[in-house]
């Protein structure tokens, strides 16, 4: 299908018989001009189908007014939420927002920061794949003083600037929490432990362990991705040991749900023969019975909050060489699942 001709600011001022540079400024909302030749102008140019050409104007200021957004993942209402405060920043601020998805590629994740590269975007904001050993893709960001900020799954050091939660304290309150449900063999579900969330919240996992003089055994650490298949997979593990289990650290909701399921489907109740705290507080948390105790995981905040500091350095408000690790609060939320002495209901 043939393209139509595109609508120039000169066929505005050709209609209108004023000046190129009058229309241009009136279209810039330049003060300079009058409010009634303003609107002469903005109605024309909506019915003549006008569109800002912002390549142009992008090679003019050297700026796109578009942030790259990459994730390893969209199918968590985590993901979801961390994008739905990124967005309610950009967008006020007058970005675009370009998404890109890994899908937990080290490979996809490569080529997507090429593609953003070559995109010119201003700034990006990055949660690493479980795959991602080499950063070398970022690099190429960073040579052109393009701004990058790590969120969730980050990359520590070399004067990164990353957002993230106390995975380590959240691992062990976690923890420490169902040591005082009396649990005394505590099981922990996780998934990759190069990871930082996952290899913090091990750690707090095992200095619970011993702050309390339990001894840890490693048949009850079981790493595996976060499928629903992973859920159901860990509960028959731990189920055909001979050592019986009491509690259970999930670090992850979905999988935590479905870890439930399969204990209940094999006469295992939830919480008094094992409890079971979960991460993320994701919506299946209030859906499941018993209802899941699990760690408040801040998406939201964490998405707007990556995005106001970016587009601070961005616009030369702030600097990242001066900022490290934004840690943001997040809380222990106890519900059924984990309530064996049945106290301190929430």
């Amino acid at each position: 299908m043939k393209k139509g001709k595109e609508v120039t600011i000169y066929d505005i001022a050709s209609e209108l018989k004023i000046s190129v540079a009058t229309v241009s400024r009136a279209l810039k909302d330049d003060p300079v001009v009058s409010k009634k030749t303003k609107k002469k102008i903005f109605e024309l140019a909506e019915k003549m189908g006008y569109r800002t050409n912002h390549f142009a104007r992008s090679l003019r200021t050297q700026e796109t007014n578009t942030i790259g957004f990459m994730i390893h993942e969209l199918n968590s209402n985590f993901a979801n939420s961390v994008l739905l405060g990124v967005e309610k920043v950009t967008t006020e601020a007058g970005y675009d927002l370009i998404i890109a998805h890994s899908s937990e590629s080290y490979d996809k994740e490569v080529a997507n920061a090429r593609n953003l590269f070559n995109k010119r975007v201003d700034g990006l904001i990055a949660s690493l794949s479980f795959d991602t050993k080499q950063y070398d893709h970022f690099k190429q960001f960073k040579d052109k003083g393009v701004p990058v900020i790590f969120f969730d799954r980050v990359e520590k050091g070399n004067d990164n600037t990353v957002v993230v939660i106390d995975n380590y304290k959240a691992g062990y309150d976690a923890t420490q929490h169902l040591i005082d449900q009396g649990c005394r063999r505590v099981a922990h579900i996780t998934s990759n432990l190069n990871r930082n969330v996952y290899a913090e919240r091990y750690r707090g996992y095992k200095d619970a362990l011993a702050d309390n003089g339990l001894d840890r055994d490693e048949n009850l650490v079981l790493v595996d991705n976060l499928s629903e298949k992973a859920g159901i997979d860990s509960a028959h593990k731990l189920l055909k040991q001979k050592r019986k289990f009491d509690g259970a650290f999930i670090t992850n909701d979905f999988v935590a749900a479905a870890f439930i399921k399969t204990l209940k489907e094999n006469g295992i109740k939830v919480p008094e023969d094992v409890a079971v705290v979960g991460f993320n507080n994701d919506a299946i948390a209030h859906l499941i019975e018993p209802s899941l105790t699990t760690i408040n995981y801040p998406g939201i905040e964490m998405g707007e909050i990556a995005a106001r500091t970016l587009i601070n350095h961005i616009k030369g408000v702030s600097n990242l060489q001066q900022l490290n690790t934004l840690i943001i609060n997040s809380d222990l939320i106890v519900r059924e699942s984990s309530q064996k002495k049945k106290k301190g209901k929430v």
